[in-house]
């Protein structure tokens, strides 16, 4: 895939639902402990790509924010870098994803 890939961001924006869901579902909707797992999973998978592709993951995600009208989902975008591992500092007014 090159950076101009439709797929991309597509990608990147369904990793990130995925823990947008796990994070706000309720127990009675997904095991707590199991939702915890796969959002541990995600962080590690994302914290092991090569710097390159990390790099070009977070160039997108920051992307998809900025585009982002829903301010709920804006937040979470701008959070989820933080919460993953993958930025070391995180960004004013945020701080609801927890991957």
């Amino acid at each position: 895939m090159t950076d101009t890939d439709p797929l991309v961001p597509v990608l990147a924006g369904l990793v990130v639902d995925v823990v947008c869901f796990l994070d706000s579902c309720e127990d009675d909707e997904v095991d707590p402990d199991s939702a915890v797992r796969m959002m541990e999973s995600v962080a590690w998978v994302l914290g092991r790509l090569p710097q390159d592709q990390r790099d070009r993951f977070l160039t997108v995600h920051a992307d998809l924010a900025e585009a982002e009208q829903d301010s709920g989902r804006r937040e979470f975008l701008e959070a989820f870098p933080f919460s993953c591992g993958l930025v070391d500092e995180e960004p004013e007014g945020s701080g609801r994803a927890e991957a």
